[in-house]
Parts: structure tokens; C-alpha cells; sequence
């Protein structure tokens, strides 16, 4: 049974990554350098912690991208 958790959970975390680079590709961004797009997550990340209004634009910005502006 732990082989068929660890399987899953693998499955699971694989799915999520492809999702992730989705992502990326979707935002135009498929030809951009790794250490560039790692330097912006991590970026963006310390500016989320501290600015509630700029979560709230982002997620506009990106609601729009996906076609859904009420996401």
C-alpha cells in the first residue's frame, strides 16, 4: 500500500509541476532564461507577503489571461 501512496503522491506532484510550466508558457515567457524566471518568482514572492493590493492586481491581470475576470 506505501508503493501505491508514493506512486500517487509522485503522479501528483508531476501533474502540478507540468501545470506550473503551463504557466510560464502561457505568459509568453517559454524562451526566457531559468535564473530570470526563478529571480521574478522569488521577487514576486517577497512583494506578495507585504502588498495586499498588488495579490489583488495580479490575480486580476491573471483572471483576464485565463478568459475569467471573476477568478
Amino acid at each position: 500500500m506505501a508503493r501505491k501512496v508514493t506512486a500517487d503522491a509522485r503522479r501528483k506532484d508531476t501533474r502540478e509541476k507540468i501545470e506550473l510550466g503551463g504557466l510560464i508558457v502561457k505568459a509568453g515567457l517559454r524562451y526566457e532564461k531559468r535564473a530570470l524566471l526563478l529571480g521574478a518568482l522569488v521577487e514576486l514572492k517577497g512583494r506578495l507577503k507585504s502588498d495586499e493590493s498588488e495579490r489583488n492586481r495580479l490575480t486580476a491581470i491573471g483572471a483576464k489571461a485565463f478568459g475569467n475576470e471573476t477568478e
